[in-house]
């Protein structure tokens, strides 16, 4: 096992900010994930994949793992369907990629969303009307205290928006190496519910669409809303969609008649993030190198410089100034380190 020391996470995350690991490895199978356990005798190594949910405020004075697991194949298939397995360290939206190159329905939603596959159940990924949840099998993750390999059901993970039991009781406390997925091979649930898909193969004049037209739809979507992290540092949407009382929403429109929301279980809504966000009058504004992007205010951006530490300053200004003006506290969800 090669343990380097005092290395720079800068390249290892997509807002691009500085920080450093007090020692760092890398492994690609989960042999080598469980030999580095049993070698490491420090406090509980940190998990690191494609950097594209994490916000480092500081270093990390312990042992982080990069989880370069790989390796995607279909495992078997009945009816109309199909089940696949990726490793955990593979780059999500290629694999959405690959699923479509072989015909296979359900990830089309979920183009081009940052990050990795063992990251995917963590976060319980969504977008455009549709969740990871939806089409998740299975996974396999090695228990960092024991190194033990462990499986997942849907019902072990329990999905939550944006949520999982990873984020909540089992926070930090596995590595997940494979994720198994069930996807359709004919006669797919296609989801064009989300007004900007609509819209889009509109534009293009596509009246029946298959799952690489909504494919191609979300990504042009995403292109256009989201800075590229290769050129602008971001994590995406750093806030949650709030949920919020039916009650409170009436009080709401009193004063602001076209405020959005959707529909969100038995007397509760969902008001977008970002347009909370962009009416207490923070969209495209920067303090030094910390901005909120000016093209979508739910995304926040560096804009070279910014340590995580004024990232998460700014975060936390928006949070209050959306809580004095709508009364709704935004929950970051963006991993803060």
């Amino acid at each position: 096992m090669n343990i380097r020391e005092n290395i720079s996470l800068k390249a290892h995350n997509t807002f691009g900010v500085e920080a450093r690991a007090r020692y760092f490895t890398e492994v690609n199978n989960t042999r080598e994930l469980q030999e580095a356990l049993r070698q490491w005798a420090g406090e509980r190594p940190f998990i690191l994949g494609g950097g594209s949910n994490i916000l480092l405020t500081g270093e990390i004075n312990r042992l982080v793992i990069k989880n370069n697991i790989g390796g995607r194949a279909v495992t078997g298939t009945a009816g109309d369907k199909a089940w696949i397995s990726a490793g955990g360290g593979e780059n999500w939206h290629r694999l959405v990629l690959w699923s479509l190159d072989l015909g296979l329905g359900g990830l089309e939603n979920l183009s081009l969303i940052p990050g990795t596959v063992g990251a995917a159940p963590i976060q319980n990924i969504g977008a455009y009307g549709r969740e990871l949840r939806e089409v998740f099998h299975a996974l396999e993750a090695v228990e960092l205290d024991t190194g033990a390999l462990h499986s997942f059901d849907k019902e072990a993970c329990r999905f939550g928006y944006r949520d999982s039991i990873f984020k909540r009781e089992l926070k930090g406390r596995y590595c997940i190496t494979r994720v198994s997925l069930e996807l359709t091979t004919a006669n797919h649930n296609l989801d064009t519910s989300y007004g900007a898909i609509r819209q889009m193969l509109e534009s293009r004049g596509v009246a029946n669409p298959t799952i690489h037209d909504i494919s191609r739809a979300v990504i042009a979507i995403r292109s256009e809303k989201l800075p590229d992290p290769e050129v602008l540092g971001n994590s995406g949407s750093f806030f949650k969609n709030p949920e919020t009382p039916l009650t409170q929403l009436e009080k709401l429109q009193k004063c602001y008649p076209d405020i959005p929301y959707y529909p969100f279980g038995e007397g509760s809504v969902k008001v977008p993030a970002g347009w909370l966000i962009e009416q207490a009058g923070w969209k495209g504004k920067r303090i030094g190198d910390a901005g909120c992007y000016e093209k979508q205010a739910l995304v926040l951006v560096n804009h070279g410089q910014a340590s995580g530490k004024e990232i998460f300053k700014l975060a936390e200004r928006i949070q209050q100034s959306v809580e004095e003006k709508f009364g709704i506290v935004l929950e970051m969800e963006v991993n803060v380190i």
